[in-house]
């Protein structure tokens, strides 16, 4: 049961990190250059943007791609030197995919 609980921390914590990338505002670095420092912003959330919101949609895609990640490193992972690597991945995409089919699975 451990072993079951790290894969499933593992891939869900890898997974809230892709989402949360995903959301992040992209920063025009051409905008940043070239400021001077008395028309930068300053005080209290002066620099703070509005995150990106997903989609259902959008956050089923990057769910996807992090099991299809998972997949298709283990499928690479052939030597017995990393069999136990493989069967970890192969149980994180396991854990990924019972969110995807739903509660009713689980």
């Amino acid at each position: 049961m451990r072993a079951r609980d790290k894969a499933a921390v593992s891939a869900l914590r890898a997974t809230l990190g892709a989402l949360d990338n995903a959301e992040a505002v992209p920063v025009d670095e051409a905008h940043l250059r070239g400021v001077a420092l008395e028309e930068s912003p300053s005080g209290a959330g002066a620099t703070e943007a509005a995150r990106q919101e997903l989609s259902e949609r959008g956050v089923v895609e990057i769910v996807r791609a992090e099991v299809a990640e998972r997949l298709e490193a283990a499928t690479q992972l052939t030597a017995p030197a990393h069999a136990d690597r493989a069967a970890r991945l192969r149980a994180e995409a396991a854990v990924l995919l019972r969110f995807l089919d739903g509660p009713d699975t689980a």
